[in-house]
């Protein structure tokens, strides 16, 4: 599989969480941790679906 890309994994206390990478390889964002496989997998669709319309708030 190429890049841009998700990759889930699950972390020592047993949670999944995400990794989204961009086409360089690097780690660009990094998900809360869900309980459940299936949660962290709505988790990348929201992002999907979410992340193309979404603002900006510049609060620095």
């Amino acid at each position: 599989m190429g890049y841009p890309k998700f990759v889930i994994r699950k972390s020592s206390n047993g949670k999944f969480y995400f990794n989204l990478h961009a086409v360089n390889t690097k780690v660009i964002a990094t998900s809360e941790m869900y309980e459940s496989k299936g949660a962290c997998e709505n988790g990348i669709d929201s992002v999907k679906t979410n992340a193309p319309i979404a603002e900006t708030d510049d609060q620095s």
